[in-house]
C-alpha cells in the first residue's frame, strides 16, 4: 500500500482529487463532512456519511460544467435518464475516493500548522491584485461559494494534508536508465515488411450468386437498407432584398423626408466661447468691473482664472454644439460676437463668459444627398410592403390548409415545387435551419402519413420568409427487396470474395511457414513487394498491430502473418527484420518523466482499488434517487 502510494505523485488524477481538492470540497460542500447526516443518506464510506445535499451539489456543479462545455448539446445529453443516471453515480464515485483519500491521510498522522494554513491562502493568485494578498477579493471570492473565513480555512487545512502526502510519498518514485532505454527501443521499434494481397474486388468479380443466397442475405440484414423519410416540397418565398427593386418613390417622398430630417444633413449652429473661473463672487466681479473698462479678455483668463487647461489659452473654450452646451452658458443669453456675460454662479465656481462667435446651421442641399434618401426610403418601404405581404400570406395560408392556392394569390407569385430529397440532402434554395425543422418535425404531416396543413411563415436570416406545404411524404423504412437486390447481389458476392481471400491467403501462409512459398505463390498468382517500413502509430491499423504481433525473424528465416487492409482484402506479411528505435539525447529526460507518470498512474490506480476494496461502503436511498 506504502509503496503505491509512492508512486502516486504525479497522477493526473491525483492532482484532480487532492492537488485541488479544495474546489472539490467547495462544490461538495464540505460542512457536510464535519455534521452527522440523517437517514437519507447517499453512502456511508467506513462509517462516515455522505449526505443527499453533498451529492446533490456534485451533480449540480457536474452538470454546469458540462453545460458550459457542451453548449446546446447538452441539452439533448440532459434529456437521457440513463446518461443523468450515470453522471450521478459518477459524481457519488469522485465524492467517496475524496472521502477514502481524506481518511487515509488522517491514518498516516499527516498534519497542518495555522501558519501554514495562512500563508497558503496569501499566496493564492485568486486572492491578489497585483501581486499582493487583497483581503477584500479574498473575502469577496469565498462567500461567494457561501463560506465564512473559518470554513475556507479547515479546506485550506485538507488541501495542504493531501499535498503532503503526496510529496511524502511521491518524490522517491523512479525509472531505472536500463527501462527508459528498453521502453524507447521498443516504442520507437521499426519493422520491415513485404506484402502479397489477395485482391477481394477481382475474386467478386468471379463469383456467383443464386437468388435463394440473395434472398436470404437480404432477409438476414434488412436494417441495413433502410430508407430515409422523403418529402416532396411546395414553397412560397419572400425576400425584402428582392422587393427593393419593385418599390418606388417619387420626388414628393424624397423632399418630405428630406425636410422633416435636414439636422442629419448638415452642421447645426455652433458658438464659440471663452471662460475667466474664480472661486468667490467678489474675484469674479473684480475682473467683471475691469472688462468693463476695456481690459483684455485673454490677458485676464491667463493671469486670474483658476482653470489652468482654458486659462492657458486665454479662455478659449473651442466651439461647442447645442447638445454640449452648459445649461449656464445658453441661459446667459449671449446674442452677439464680443458679448459679455456678468458674473455666472455655477457649481464649480463663479465664472464669466463670453462669446467669441458664432457658426450659423449648415445643411447640404438636396441635390448632394438625394441618391442616400431615396435609398433609405426603398428600404424602409421594402421592409414595410415586406412585412405586410408576410400577414396576408400568412392569413391567406391559414385560411385555405388545403393548398398554397390563395397565398399565391395574395402573393402575386406561383409556388416553387422540389422533387423528393431527404434531411441529408436538402434543396439549397430552403436549406435554412428554421424550415428543416419545420418540416421534418412532423407538423405538417398527418396521422396518416399524409400531407396535413400548411406551414406558419418562417422567417430566416436576411430578411426572407417561407411558406410551405408538403406535397407528398415517403416515411422511412426498410427498402423492398425488389429495389435493393442489384445491391445485395454485389455484397453477397463480396461476401464470398473475402471468404476465399481469407481461405487462399490461410493456405499460403501455412505454405510459406512450411519453406514451400515459392511454388505457393507461384500457384496463387502473386509475389511479394518492395519493402514497407513500418512503425507504431497513436492509434494503430489492424496491419500494424499484426506486424507488431509477429516474432522478430532470425539471420536466415522471415516470419509471416495475415491481416487485411483499409480495403478489406486479405494480405500475406513477410517480416523480414526489425530495427529498435533510438531515443534522441534531448528527449531522454522528458520520455522518463512520462514513463515515471504512467508508473504512477498505474500504482495510484491500485492505491484507489485498494481503499475502496478495504472499505465498508453502504449506499443509502439517495444515491439512486433523481
Amino acid at each position: 500500500m506504502m509503496d503505491n502510494l509512492r508512486a502516486a505523485a504525479n497522477h493526473v488524477a491525483l492532482k484532480i482529487i487532492l492537488g485541488l481538492i479544495v474546489l472539490s470540497f467547495v462544490l461538495t460542500g464540505v460542512g457536510n463532512y464535519l455534521i452527522g447526516g440523517s437517514n437519507d443518506y447517499a453512502a456511508k464510506v467506513n462509517g462516515q456519511e455522505i449526505s443527499r445535499g453533498q451529492l446533490e451539489e456534485a451533480v449540480q456543479s457536474q452538470r454546469s460544467r458540462l453545460q458550459q462545455q457542451l453548449g446546446d448539446q447538452f441539452a439533448a445529453l440532459a434529456g437521457s435518464e440513463g446518461y443523468m443516471q450515470q453522471l450521478r453515480q459518477q459524481s457519488l464515485g469522485n465524492l467517496i475516493d475524496v472521502t477514502l483519500l481524506e481518511q487515509y491521510s488522517k491514518k498516516l498522522g499527516v498534519t497542518v500548522s495555522d501558519q501554514q494554513i495562512k500563508d497558503a491562502i496569501l499566496a493564492t493568485p485568486q486572492f491578489q491584485t497585483n501581486n499582493q494578498f487583497d483581503n477584500a477579493k479574498y473575502l469577496q471570492t469565498i462567500q461567494g461559494m457561501g463560506y465564512t473565513a473559518d470554513n475556507f480555512a479547515q479546506l485550506m487545512k485538507r488541501q495542504l494534508i493531501s499535498q503532503q502526502l503526496a510529496q511524502a510519498y511521491g518524490e522517491s518514485d523512479f525509472v531505472l536508465p536500463v527501462e527508459t532505454k528498453a521502453m524507447s527501443e521498443l516504442l520507437l521499434q521499426e519493422r520491415e515488411v513485404h506484402t502479397a494481397t489477395f485482391d477481394t474486388a477481382a475474386l467478386a468479380a468471379k463469383q456467383q450468386a443464386s437468388d435463394s443466397e440473395v434472398q436470404a442475405f437480404y432477409d438476414q440484414h434488412k436494417n441495413g437498407f433502410i430508407a430515409p423519410e422523403q418529402l416532396k416540397v411546395s414553397y412560397i418565398e419572400m425576400d425584402a432584398t428582392a422587393m427593393l427593386s419593385k418599390t418606388p418613390v417619387n420626388d414628393a417622398d424624397v423632399n418630405a423626408y428630406y425636410d422633416q430630417h435636414k439636422n442629419e444633413f448638415g452642421q447645426p449652429e455652433r458658438r464659440r466661447y471663452s471662460v475667466i473661473v474664480t472661486k468667490d463672487q467678489a474675484s469674479a466681479q473684480a475682473i467683471a468691473d475691469q472688462l468693463k473698462k476695456g481690459a483684455d479678455f485673454a490677458q485676464l483668463a491667463k493671469a486670474k482664472s483658476i482653470d489652468s487647461l482654458s486659462g492657458k489659452k486665454g479662455g478659449d473654450l473651442g466651439w461647442m454644439e447645442p447638445e454640449t452646451t452648459l445649461p449656464e452658458f445658453k441661459n446667459a443669453n449671449l446674442t452677439s460676437k464680443g458679448q459679455t456675460s456678468d458674473v455666472i454662479k455655477s457649481d464649480s465656481g463663479f465664472f464669466i463668459l463670453r462669446l467669441n462667435d458664432i457658426m450659423p446651421e449648415q445643411v447640404k442641399p438636396l441635390a448632394a444627398v438625394r441618391s442616400s434618401i431615396v435609398d433609405k426610403l426603398k428600404q424602409e418601404k421594402a421592409l414595410d410592403a415586406y412585412y405586410a405581404l408576410q400577414q396576408k400570406v400568412s392569413d391567406a395560408a391559414s385560411n385555405d390548409n388545403e393548398s398554397l392556392a390563395s397565398a399565391e394569390q395574395v402573393a402575386g407569385i406561383k409556388a416553387s415545387h422540389t422533387d423528393w430529397f431527404t434531411e441529408q440532402n436538402i434543396p439549397a434554395a430552403i436549406n435554412f435551419k428554421p424550415v428543416v425543422q419545420a418540416l421534418f418535425d412532423g407538423s405538417l404531416i398527418g396521422h396518416d402519413g399524409a400531407p396535413s396543413s400548411n406551414s406558419d411563415v418562417i422567417t430566416v436570416d436576411g430578411d426572407r420568409a417561407f411558406v410551405l406545404r408538403v406535397n407528398e411524404h415517403k416515411p422511412a423504412g426498410i427498402k423492398p427487396f425488389a429495389e435493393v437486390k442489384a445491391q445485395v447481389t454485389e455484397l453477397v458476392k463480396r461476401q464470398k470474395a473475402e471468404d476465399q481471400a481469407r481461405v487462399d491467403a490461410q493456405k499460403l501462409l501455412t505454405a510459406l511457414q512450411a519453406g514451400k512459398g515459392d511454388d505457393a505463390l507461384k500457384a496463387a498468382g502473386l509475389s511479394f513487394g518492395d519493402v514497407q517500413k513500418v512503425q507504431r502509430s497513436a492509434r494503430p491499423s489492424d496491419f500494424e498491430q499484426n506486424v507488431y504481433a509477429l516474432p522478430q525473424p532470425t539471420a536466415d528465416k522471415a516470419s509471416y502473418g495475415v491481416s487485411q487492409d483499409a480495403k478489406g482484402n486479405s494480405v500475406v506479411i513477410k517480416l523480414t527484420a526489425v530495427n529498435q528505435g533510438k531515443l534522441p539525447d534531448a528527449e531522454a529526460a522528458q520520455f522518463n518523466q512520462e514513463l515515471q507518470q504512467t508508473s504512477s498512474n498505474n500504482t495510484f490506480d491500485a492505491l484507489l482499488g485498494n481503499l475502496r476494496q478495504q472499505a465498508k461502503i453502504k449506499f443509502g436511498n439517495a444515491a439512486q434517487n433523481q
